[in-house]
């Protein structure tokens, strides 16, 4: 790295060509147009460059404040990732180069959160912790405004912002450089490094040294990447040769599939299946998958992980489709599943909770329904009898407000011939219920009777030790579908309103602004489906036609997310929202038993738009 020993911080400082001092930017002219603009005022041209103008610009449609910055992170770093280990021995180097220099070598993620700061002045050191430019917290624009971190991210360019260029104020005696990271492979965007200094000591080598450093962390990427990829390469090649069945490799932003697995997948049934698939190699798992498709297919997944120097680095699938199970000849249209049609929703997570439910019917194997309160693990029920079996019996018997003749009630429907009997909320019965409950279905849950009743039994989660009245009930159903709440499938709420709507009766025409629906489809919905139903009468109870608006619906619902998350990035909010309640909201905490570190968790909670009281009880 002998190219960067020419480019310490005296050069950065130092006059331009021929002696001349470096251009003034961000002086008072700027100044006078930046209070201009807060105040909208025109700017005269020529006086504000046009890419600070924009920035400016989605700062203010950001509603950052100009006067101040308070982040909401407390310190941290994430100092195990590709990037980090990448850019350490670069940064070390100019570190020592900078030893005595005013300027701060600093390293940020994708979202502007400061991993590394390296400097050499404590006076300088002193006033980046006042202004919150520390590891853990983020310096993305719509957080910090204009600076040279959070617009290189937003313009995936170098950017340099001086004095008061800056959208807020108490950053207008720094002056910076940031130069984004590139993924050599893929051209994504890692991260950014960034050179601040005072305003006073910038030069016109800011740039021009940030871009250096860009390029020699991008260099270590490509040897660390390449190497990986040589890895999954080399498995993926020897798996090819050994089976001529659908194969699949799987890396950081990689992924390669033979014809026989592109013949097999459709695109629909490609991302739960890697999903799934990825997370177990990641944990190191080995054991195969059975993973229900979008396509209403079930395939078993054998996992071979590849190894790097730095752990595992991907994998290798092999996918085998799994024979139908054998099927009761009673059941009127088996065969091919069918789609639920009172089971609206298209979503990956819900469709395959609705093909296994159909699966499992065909096979005439009974079924517990798990999951949340109003997630719709009755409608899956009902909507799996209807496609199969429309002319036979439906029975639901609610375990909530059961009394002594509940059990007898059970048995009797047992003794009729045909048809579905489903058992709401089960784990609501008493212990002593519980155990009459399994004697009543035992005799008759293996019966070589090909028209006994098919049983569903819904409950709303099973702990770790459910206790030994429950465990004896649950004995009694050999197979357990989990349906997802309503966040994991939130692409539904759009087919669900207009299905609710119908529902609910009402046969004047209402539309939804696209807003409204945006706060719906960002909406947590703790409540599930029943919550979303209770929203739609609310507003209903208001709005007879027209075009629902924001302002039409209740307060209780404008509590939304800020973008719309993903099914796995919903899953990973579930998880920091449960570490946080069981640590009584203590993030530190959190982070340590979900083994991220503050950082991460400090982004995610703010990326998600997680809010949890910091003084919460810890869950017993």
């Amino acid at each position: 790295m002998a190219e960067m020993s020419g480019t310490a911080a005296g050069p950065l400082r130092r006059a331009g060509p021929g002696g001349v001092p470096p251009p003034r930017q961000g002086g008072a002219d700027v100044a006078r147009a930046r209070t201009a603009f807060l105040v909208d005022e025109p700017v005269r041209p020529g006086i504000v460059r046009g890419p600070i103008l924009a920035s400016w610009t989605r700062s203010r449609l950001w509603h950052v404040r100009p006067d101040n910055v308070d982040l909401s992170s407390e310190p941290g770093s994430d100092g195990d990732s590709l990037l980090v280990r990448a850019a350490e021995p670069v940064l070390r180097q100019i570190a020592d180069l900078f030893a005595t220099e005013p300027v701060s070598v600093i390293l940020c993620d994708t979202d502007g959160v400061v991993v590394s700061r390296r400097t050499g002045d404590s006076t300088l050191e002193q006033y980046l912790d006042r202004v919150w430019l520390a590891p853990g917290f983020s310096y993305a624009e719509r957080f910090v405004g204009t600076n040279g971190i959070g617009t290189a991210l937003e313009a995936r360019g170098p950017a340099q912002v001086f004095g008061h260029e800056h959208y807020v104020e108490r950053l207008e005696e720094l002056a910076c450089a940031g130069s984004p990271i590139r993924d050599p492979s893929t051209g994504k965007v890692l991260g950014v490094i960034d050179l601040t200094c005072w305003q006073r000591d910038a030069g016109p080598l800011l740039v021009a040294t940030a871009g250096t450093l860009t390029r020699r962390i991008e260099e270590m990427l490509l040897d660390q990447s390449g190497q990986d990829e040589l890895a999954v390469l080399h498995d993926y090649l020897a798996a090819c040769r050994r089976n001529r069945g659908p194969v699949l490799a799987v890396g950081q932003d990689l992924l390669m599939m033979n014809d026989s697995a592109r013949d097999l997948l459709d695109p629909a049934d490609q991302e739960p299946l890697l999903a799934e698939a990825s997370e177990a190699l990641a944990e190191g798992r080995r054991h195969p998958l059975v993973i229900d498709l979008p396509s209403r297919r079930a395939v078993r997944v054998h996992l071979r992980p590849t190894y790097g120097e730095r752990g595992i680095v991907g994998g290798v699938l092999q996918v085998q489709v799994i024979s139908s199970l054998p099927v009761q000849r009673s059941r009127s249209n088996a065969g091919t599943p069918v789609r639920l049609p009172t089971a609206v929703g298209s979503g990956a997570a819900w469709t395959k909770a609705c093909a296994a439910v159909d699966r499992h019917l065909q096979a005439g194997e009974w079924l517990v329904l798990e999951g949340e309160p109003g997630s719709g693990r009755e409608t899956v029920a009902r909507a799996a009898h209807h496609a199969r079996m429309p002319a036979s019996r439906l029975r639901v018997l609610p375990a909530e407000g059961a009394d002594g003749d509940w059990a007898a009630e059970v048995a009797e429907e047992l003794e009729v011939r045909g048809g579905t009997l489903i058992l709401t909320d089960v784990d609501r019965l008493p212990p002593e219920l519980l155990t009459e409950l399994a004697d009543v279905l035992e005799p008759h849950r293996e019966s070589p009777d090909a028209d006994r009743p098919y049983v569903l039994a819904t409950i709303a989660s099973v702990a770790p030790d459910p206790g030994p009245e429950l465990a004896q009930l649950l004995a009694c159903f050999p197979q357990t579908v989990v349906v997802p709440p309503l966040r994991h499938h939130m692409e539904d709420v759009a087919e669900l309103v207009p299905h609710l709507l119908a529902r609910l009766g009402h046969g004047s025409p209402v539309t939804w602004s696209p807003d409204a629906m945006r706060v719906l489809t960002h909406n947590r919905w703790p409540g599930n489906v029943d919550q979303l139903v209770d929203v739609l009468r609310k507003v209903l109870s208001t709005r007879r036609s027209g075009l629902i608006g924001v302002r039409d619906l209740p307060p209780d619902c404008l509590s939304t997310t800020k973008r719309m998350l993903t099914p796995l990035e919903s899953l990973e909010c579930d998880a920091i929202v449960d570490a946080l309640l069981d640590s009584g909201g203590n993030k530190v905490e959190a982070a340590r038993s979900l083994s991220m570190s503050r950082a991460t968790i400090y982004r995610k909670i703010r990326d998600f738009g997680i809010s949890v009281p910091s003084a919460a009880r810890p869950r017993p």
